[in-house]
């Protein structure tokens, strides 16, 4: 199946093709179809996988240039929202149509200019209310609704705002019919006056209730939630604690890297990997974290993207949905607490159908994290030593832990027969 085989408009598979990009992934080649239906959706698919793609080519195929907004797309970050932006401009490069960006950090001028002709909105949910308070954003026009990585939003806090921007938007004719009636109406091509979509790399039971709020009768697609993509070698790299940054210094020095991301759990660890690194090793290193302000947060991204620095330091803040597919390694300096993380920071890596290799230095005090990573991806992580290193004894590095002795209880007293 090609591009050309779904449906999409000239104009955009043009784009598409100026792109490089010939046959859709699995979550676009399911999700396109019934977005240019008018399906609500519900899209979980793991990262790397082409979601932003999965909606914005149906939903531009969808619209005309009206100078009004028809899409309003909400990202949970302003790097995500960014990143959405970009690709909405180019694969909407050749149907005239103008796409704005709003997050907070900024002034609001050049947003108000762009506000005033756009005809596709992609925003942070905090700096699009705030557009609305002050009477530059209108939401009458919205036809196609995008909730992108949605349970990213619950864990920053966002639902009660994102949930007063659905309120905003013309809402769904058809939500008080029965379910039969609706149906019908979906075979007869009369649809509701808003289309919803609702896309994330895991729907966890919390949003569920929010996506029913939020969607009607949607078509549910999931591709592969808790699997780690084929495409990327990872492991395990058990060490003492007390050599974990000389572990992470040899893991850069002794692999053939082009770009390397590495992964830390606070901002204050992610300035200290950063400054270590640019000291012990010839790689240029930048970090990127949210203390860092938006301007130096971009200015990290960009130059990471075309080579200037060699090594990208960050805290979950790009774990979620950045598009960098030229990442050749991803390193956890440490183990994440929530699995889930593990799955989507070395899918920064062995994205586009290229290879990826993903080490985690492994100390003996994170075990338990490491455990409930292998239940939630259902494998053994292998577990490798670096050669040529020079390893302090842990356990960890038993190749067939002994288990533990259990001491034998005395025999109990017998008792005399009286």
């Amino acid at each position: 199946m090609s591009f050309k085989d779904l449906g999409l408009s000239e104009s955009i598979v043009q784009a598409v093709s100026e792109a490089g990009y010939e046959n859709p992934t699995p979550i676009q080649a399911q999700a396109i179809p019934l977005v240019l239906e008018g399906r609500d959706v519900v899209g979980a698919s793991q990262t790397g996988t082409g979601k932003t793609a999965a909606f914005a080519l149906p939903s531009l195929s969808k619209i005309k240039p009206l100078g009004r907004p028809q899409i309003l797309v909400l990202e949970p970050t302003r790097e995500l929202a960014h990143q959405v932006a970009e690709q909405f401009e180019a694969y909407g490069k050749h149907t005239g149509c103008h796409v704005a960006l709003l997050y907070g950090g900024v002034g609001y001028g050049e947003q108000t200019e762009k506000l005033k002709k756009a005809d596709v909105i992609v925003a942070t949910p905090g700096r699009l209310v705030d557009h609305f308070y002050r009477g530059t954003m209108r939401f009458a026009d919205v036809q196609i609704l995008i909730l992108d990585e949605v349970d990213r939003m619950l864990d920053m806090g966002f639902l009660p705002i994102v949930r007063k921007i659905v309120n905003l938007c013309p809402w769904k004719a058809e939500c008080n019919l029965p379910r039969e009636e609706r149906e019908e109406n979906y075979k007869l091509k009369v649809l509701p006056n808003r289309q919803t979509l609702f896309f994330s790399a895991t729907m966890p039971p919390a949003i569920k209730g929010f996506a029913d709020f939020c969607l009607d009768n949607p078509a549910e697609i999931q591709i592969a939630r808790r699997e780690v993509a084929s495409t990327i070698k990872h492991a395990f790299y058990p060490v003492s604690m007390d050599q974990r940054d000389h572990l992470l210094v040899e893991l850069i020095n002794q692999t053939a890297t082009q770009s390397v991301m590495v992964f830390t759990r606070t901002r204050k660890e992610a300035d200290s990997v950063c400054s270590m690194l640019n000291d012990k090793t010839e790689a240029k290193v930048v970090a990127m974290h949210s203390d860092i302000g938006q301007k130096d947060r971009m200015k990290a991204l960009a130059g990471f993207k075309d080579g200037t620095y060699d090594i990208l330091v960050a805290t979950d803040v790009a774990a979620r949905g950045i598009d960098i597919s030229s990442v050749s390694h991803v390193i956890n300096y440490r183990v994440p607490e929530n699995a889930e993380d593990y799955v989507h920071r070395i899918g920064r890596t062995g994205r586009a159908e290229s290879e990826g290799d993903a080490f985690t230095i492994l100390t003996a005090d994170e075990i338990e994290f490491a455990d409930s990573v292998e239940n939630f991806i259902g494998k053994k992580i292998e577990r490798k030593k670096l050669e040529g290193f020079n390893y302090t004894y842990t356990a960890l590095l038993d190749d067939k832990p002994s288990k533990p002795v259990r001491k034998k209880r005395p025999p109990a007293p017998r008792r005399r027969r009286r």
